[in-house]
């Protein structure tokens, strides 16, 4: 199976997203370089607190990339380029909210995003993505309410990080 791309998703819906968390999507043209890109073309790239994209980038590197940005601290943020940086358990708060943000998007949702992420190569203990989410990820879960972006109820508050 091949994973979603940017050019057969509809990126206004991934702008809206991102916007409600004060962040910006950038597309740039399928012959320019994706600025900001960690792991090399064709992953998003991170520039302050905008994810750049082209056509061939995946969604769910977007949506990584983005909930990097949504998850570091804010000092880190403030001279983010390229490297998200973080830590093991920000990691996974940050694979557990791609997969929530998934599901806001009508034309992605949570199992084309565990699909995809399993098609891509992310490695979970359990074997797949899904595994890891419904059965190891309470961590994350925890991780995310204890830093403000999940309700102790797992509602979504569309913030970024709060301070520590």
């Amino acid at each position: 199976m091949s994973v979603l791309t940017c050019a057969e998703f509809d990126l206004p819906q991934l702008a809206h997203l991102f916007d409600r968390f004060g962040a910006t999507l950038r597309q740039v043209t399928d012959d320019q370089a994706i600025e900001g890109s960690w792991f090399g073309e064709p992953e998003a790239g991170l520039v302050g607190k905008t994810v750049v994209v082209r056509g061939d980038t995946p969604v769910h590197s977007a949506l990584h990339e983005a909930c990097h940005l949504f998850c570091m601290d804010a000092q880190r943020r403030a001279s983010l380029h390229t490297d998200a940086g973080g830590d093991y358990d920000e990691e996974n708060g940050v694979c557990y909210l791609q997969i929530l943000l998934a599901d806001q998007l009508p034309t992605m949702g949570e199992a084309r995003m565990l699909a995809d992420m399993d098609s891509w190569g992310y490695t979970f203990r359990l074997g797949s993505a899904r595994a890891w989410f419904e059965q190891d990820a309470s961590d994350a879960r925890t991780w995310l309410v204890e830093h403000g972006l999940l309700t102790p109820t797992g509602v979504l508050t569309f913030r970024m990080r709060e301070p520590d």
